[in-house]
């Protein structure tokens, strides 16, 4: 285990692919996920499909507040080790731990009392039924989605990436297998889908608790007698867990105004296109989501540790690496949208929604080109603790500038849902720029305060 904190303690560019590029299959493989669910859900009905698009933001926003906490968690116990400070860190993991339940239980009576408003406020009233069937079980059961999410970037704070990645790649496997045998073969519908999902993921969380309290090898120690109450700690983790996660919630909020703005323009035949290609776009940011997740621990880890050398070459590398990998699949959807969204003309035989998905698809392909400026930022302000800042350039990202542009060429100057969509891409670019020239003077103001 000493190993692997070595290893992330280190060099820069070593530490980054020994974390990101696991992670990176492992995220194809969760996000696969979805594409999956489209593909069976698909051969259900158009509705079926367009309820899995209205409902999905919710969901991510389940995993966001996950994905919140894990980064909060994973920025505090990798400054803790570049400080050398073992036993705060883990103290730390027991609080994330403590603070991933009490979440749970709130999105839990949301789930209880307000999912039937939520639906309709996302304009999915006519495919209600629809998202309630795959919904209900997502937010009741979302404990085997939280806790999965930050055990993960716990052992990622270890430098233990197969720990962190493998019981993620379980769950997608489980998944692709399990949700034709519920959805069809058990004739469930859309309610399997769902239920594949809890399923398969509290299958990997298993695996997860093998380590931990059978196997007992992981470095940091998941027990009550390590946990010191400490407010600090937990304002420590909520101050890049809040925003991290808000962030995810807007990354959600992006897709229901872009469902919505396509549904008052062209309707709800185009959402169910949008949905495919959103998906597929979502994926091609799977690179910038991997590498800024191992971007958080070794920026975090260099400024504990006050390396500027360590620092600045994690941002340079980190957007450089994401770059060259989002290029290459945005050239790869480009050239073949049409076979790779043909794969959803599954039983329904609807060519007219492959055909539009491609067209879609060719175009929100420059939705992610500029993506790695804006992200390395955003992941590098959390791996320092200032979860506020990244949360701060998330927003002038994706709603001041991209909807915003999204809203005036589609509504405003009445171009239609083409004007959607070429809104977001202009605005999604220039705010991604804003955000690296924010982290670059903020990495050369550290440089003055360290040398």
């Amino acid at each position: 285990m000493n190993e692997n904190i070595d290893s992330i303690t280190g060099n820069p560019r070593k530490a980054i692919n020994k974390l990101a590029f696991p992670t990176i299959f492992s995220l194809f493989l969760m996000f696969l996920n979805n594409l999956i669910d489209s593909f069976w859900v698909s051969g259900i009905n158009a509705d079926a499909l367009a309820a899995l698009g209205f409902i999905s933001p919710l969901y991510l926003v389940i995993i966001g507040l996950g994905s919140g906490i894990g980064a909060g968690a994973n920025s505090l116990i990798s400054r803790y080790v570049g400080a050398q400070r073992i036993n705060d860190a883990n103290n730390a993991v027991i609080h994330s731990i403590i603070l991933t339940l009490i979440v749970s239980i709130i999105v839990l009576i949301i789930g209880i009392f307000f999912l039937d408003d939520l639906i309709v406020l996302l304009g999915a009233g006519s495919v209600s039924t629809y998202c309630l069937s795959y919904g209900q079980i997502i937010f009741l059961l979302n404990i085997v989605f939280l806790l999965p999410n930050v055990t993960s970037s716990i052992f990622r704070g270890e430098g233990d990436v197969k720990r962190a990645t493998n019981p993620l790649i379980l769950t997608a496997i489980l998944n692709m297998i399990i949700d034709p045998i519920l959805i069809y073969t058990l004739h469930l519908g859309i309610f399997g889908a769902g239920l594949a999902t809890v399923m398969a993921s509290l299958a990997g969380y298993v695996w997860m608790l093998y380590w931990i309290y059978i196997k007992k090898d992981t470095f940091f120690k998941f027990k009550l007698q390590y946990y010191k109450r400490k407010l600090e700690i937990y304002k420590q983790i909520i101050v890049v867990s809040l925003p991290a996660a808000t962030e995810e919630i807007i990354f959600s909020l992006v897709a229901i105004i872009l469902n919505y703005l396509i549904m008052t323009t062209a309707g709800v035949s185009e959402v169910a296109s949008f949905t495919i290609a959103w998906r597929l776009i979502t994926m091609a940011f799977i690179p910038c989501m991997a590498i800024g997740i191992a971007t958080i621990t070794v920026s975090g880890i260099a400024y504990g540790a006050h390396n500027w050398q360590n620092f600045n070459e994690t941002i340079i590398y980190s957007t450089f690496v994401s770059l060259i990998i989002t290029v290459l699949i945005g050239l790869i959807f480009f050239v073949f949208a049409q076979p790779i969204c043909g794969i959803f003309n599954f039983q329904a035989n609807n060519s007219l929604l492959v055909n539009r998905s491609a067209e879609i698809l060719q175009l929100l392909v420059f939705y992610n080109v500029l993506i790695p400026f804006g992200a390395t930022a955003a992941y590098t302000y959390q791996g320092v603790g200032s979860g506020f800042k990244s949360l701060a350039l998330t927003i002038l990202r994706e709603l001041i500038l991209s909807m915003a542009f999204a809203y005036i060429m589609g509504i405003t100057l009445n171009m239609g849902v083409f004007g959607v969509y070429l809104g977001a891409i202009i605005g999604m670019n220039i705010g991604s720029v804003l955000g690296f020239v924010f982290i670059w003077i903020f990495s050369r103001k550290q440089k003055a305060l360290w040398e």
